[in-house]
């Protein structure tokens, strides 16, 4: 078992307030040892014991590697004019969906495949080591199901969203399509996936047919998460809560009562806030501060898809986060490490603690502020992902997140 030791950190963020200041845990003249792929030792970088090897981060900020609990990567297609339309003035309704559906099913494996491997490594250069993604562009059972197979090759946290829209296929039938999602197309995704997803939302499924889908999942040993609030206030936050969800997706219009429900729910369903979307549609913001001073958890993720969030950085979400919706840097960069964690219901990743998954992200700057004070800069120098350096000088790359 071979040794490395980070040293010279100007700035760490371990996010375990008991190695040091704050929600943060910050620690300053840091170092810590990975082994076996593990966070071994954290602490004063004049107390670092010796490695094998030695890695000197010159000063600068080393931060958790960002987890994306929110993603839809297995897609074909280009939906630029939809874009460009609605820049010009048109609304955002979710119609757009079926525009990538056709171009899905008439891709080829090979070709989905390198999509989702090239948008990975395009995450994993901005700090990315842990990402889930969902299906939901097939939307018949041979082709979520091999969304799902797909994006199983990239990462173990995949999710069934066979209930993206309705089928084209079932326009006029939505019923029968929501009996295929919960039967035969259940049958045959969920031996693929650790989550089910529903979009509960106008245009997509009401609370009776997302409920539906979900317990239906839940039976398959399949942990629900959902879609909720995004364009409307409606039932999706409620009945996350109820269903004991691990997250409600978007939470852009929220009653009181919604922000009541995440908050008594905080140790159990996360409110995962997905930035680019709005970005991206021209919509309202999610009100960050609003559930966070109810005592809701917060995870902030990209929800990089064609249609309405087509970017893959964590950092740029981030930088919106604390300039549109009250977050301060502190909370937002929580929010997108141990809040994704929590949203994925994960205690190995998020956070820099011995035990942990070594999976790390060095900027070129001395402190994480610098995430939302330099928005749009590459400054992520160095990832480091289950122990091995897979970007930055000397990194083999590649792999899986």
């Amino acid at each position: 078992m071979r040794s490395t030791v980070i040293t010279g950190i100007g700035s760490l963020v371990t996010n375990d307030p008991s190695i040091g200041d704050g929600p943060l845990g910050l620690l300053n003249d840091a170092a810590l040892v990975i082994a076996d792929g593990r966070i071994a030792w954290v602490g004063p970088a004049a107390s670092a014991p010796d490695a094998d090897t030695r890695f000197d981060a010159g000063a600068r900020a080393v931060i958790p590697g960002f987890v994306d609990s929110h993603s839809h990567l297995v897609f074909a297609g280009d939906r630029t004019a939809e874009f460009n339309a609605r820049m010009s003035g048109a609304a955002y309704t979710a119609g757009g969906i079926r525009t990538t559906v056709a171009a899905t099913r008439a891709a080829t494996d090979a070709e989905l495949d390198a999509n989702v491997a090239r948008y990975v490594a395009e995450a994993l250069r901005q700090g990315t080591t842990i990402l889930e993604c969902k299906s939901g562009y097939g939307l018949t059972v041979e082709d979520e199901a091999r969304a799902l197979r797909i994006a199983g090759r990239h990462t173990d946290e995949t999710t069934y969203l066979g209930a993206h829209v309705v089928s084209p296929d079932y326009a006029d039938d939505p019923a029968a399509y929501v009996d295929l999602v919960t039967g035969p197309m259940l049958d045959a995704c969920a031996q693929h996936a650790r989550w089910v997803d529903v979009f509960c939302e106008r245009g997509a499924f009401d609370g009776d047919q997302a409920r539906a889908v979900l317990t239906a999942g839940a039976k398959r040993g399949l942990t629900p998460r959902i879609h909720a609030n995004q364009l409307t206030e409606g039932p999706g936050v409620q009945l996350a809560v109820e269903l004991g969800a691990a997250s409600a997706d978007h939470c852009t219009h929220l009653s009181d009562a919604d922000v009541a429900a995440l908050a008594s729910a905080s140790g159990t369903t996360v409110a995962t806030l997905l930035p680019g979307a709005e970005f991206s549609t021209r919509a309202a913001y999610p009100d960050a501060r609003r559930l966070l001073d109810a005592g809701a958890t917060v995870a902030l993720s990209t929800d990089c898809n064609p249609g309405s969030s087509f970017t893959t950085s964590v950092p740029f979400c981030i930088a919106v986060a604390v300039r549109e919706m009250g977050m301060t840097p502190d909370e937002a960069l929580w929010s997108a490490t141990a809040g994704g964690a929590a949203a994925l219901r994960r205690t190995d990743v998020g956070r820099v603690m011995v035990g942990a998954r070594a999976d790390l992200a060095l900027l070129d700057a001395p402190s994480h502020v610098h995430l939302a004070y330099r928005p749009g800069v590459p400054l992520v120098a160095a990832v480091w992902r289950g122990g091995e350096l897979v970007v930055g000088a000397g990194a083999g790359g590649g792999g899986t997140a």
